[in-house]
This record gives C-alpha cells, structure tokens and sequence, in this order.
C-alpha cells in the first residue's frame, strides 16, 4: 500500500519548499503547522543527526472546507488530520522531494462515503498542487 503522493523537483530545497507553501495555498490549503526536523534533531540529538536526516520540513496542510465536511462526517477523523506534506532533501541529493499524504488513507481507515467523498476532493487538489511542482523544473 503507498500513502503517499509524491514528487521530486530539481529546484533547491528552500525555492521547493516556498513553492510548495504557493502550490497548497493555490488549492485552498493553509499551513496550520510547520515541524523543521533537521533543526529539532539539531537541537534533540546533535549536528550527526541533523546531517543524517537532511532538510526536512513538514508542513501540517488544511483547507477548512474539506476538514469541516470530513469533521461532520465522522469526528474522529480529525486524528488523521491535517494533511502532512514533507519536503526533503539529503545533504548529498541533486533534487528535492515532495510528499503528502494520500487521503484516501482515511478511506480505507473510515468506510464512511462522506469521507470518501471528502478524500477525493483532497486528492484531486493534493495532485494538482504536485503537479504544479512538478511542472515548475519542466
């Protein structure tokens, strides 16, 4: 099973993380979280780390829209939310990745055909927003 939906861009991993922040915000996301994981390792377990792990952010995504009907259609679906999207890149590597969740794991947690609903809508939009990414290094 993949849970994830991902890209990999040849942009650096600062310019891939702004236009990802664009690219969710063009398709209703906000960012109610951003966990940097490099420097929470840099600060928890040392520069060794840090380096192992690379730049690492990730960006805890939400559009209110989708999570208020998701919310409506079964409560504790809010354990599974908001839509991580990670933007990574080793010290070593030539292009950044991007990933997000894939909601349709919350399909196969839930059964609910509200959520499902909600699901693809969150998808189609998750896409796009990579898509966008993607086309950027075309």
């Amino acid at each position: 099973m993949t849970y994830t939906l991902t890209t990999v861009v040849s942009l650096p991993w600062a310019e891939t993380l702004e236009r990802t922040r664009r690219a969710l915000a063009e398709q209703g996301f906000g960012i109610l979280t951003e966990i940097n994981i490099r420097s929470t390792f840099e600060a928890k377990l040392g520069a060794a780390a840090a380096d192992a792990v690379g730049d690492y952010v990730i960006l805890g995504a939400c559009n209110p829209a989708l999570a208020s009907r998701a919310l409506a259609a079964e409560p504790e679906i809010g354990a599974l939310l908001p839509c991580n999207v990670v933007v990574r890149r080793n010290r070593d590597a030539d292009a950044t990745t991007v990933e997000a969740i894939d909601p349709q794991t919350m399909v196969q947690l839930s059964g609910t055909p509200s959520v499902k609903e909600v699901a693809d809508d969150a998808g189609t939009r998750l896409r796009k927003a990579l898509a966008e990414l993607a086309e950027a290094t075309s």
